[in-house]
């Protein structure tokens, strides 16, 4: 239940570790940090919703670190910053955000 996203690096095609990644909520169009990590050996945040219970439906945005993870690759990116912004919609459990991600490019989805 909750949040969740992964990275992929589709040019090396390998998961994207050690990426930051930090989920912000709107509330009158005012973002508020909800959580921060770092993607794991497999790429993944596999909870960013700091506690258990209902999903809140509103406005979300998941923003990713991506200068980080390419000056450590030694790789010049293009986008500095990734952010995703998503609905969740009343009743909803669960929302899973992938982004593929290139040095200068970049794709997400609904995961599962």
């Amino acid at each position: 239940m909750g949040i969740s996203t992964h990275i992929l690096d589709t040019a090396k095609g390998k998961p994207a570790a050690g990426v930051g990644v930090v989920l912000k909520r709107s509330e009158n169009s005012v973002w508020f940090p909800v959580s921060s990590a770092k993607t794991d050996a497999d790429g993944r945040c596999a909870q960013l919703l700091p506690h258990e219970g209902p999903l809140r439906a509103g406005i979300y945005r998941i923003q990713f670190d991506t200068a980080a993870y390419y000056a450590a690759e030694k790789i010049q990116g293009l986008y500095p910053v990734v952010e995703i912004v998503f609905e969740v919609r009343e009743g909803e459990q669960h929302y899973h955000v992938p982004l593929l991600l290139t040095a200068n490019g970049y794709t997400t989805y609904r995961g599962s």
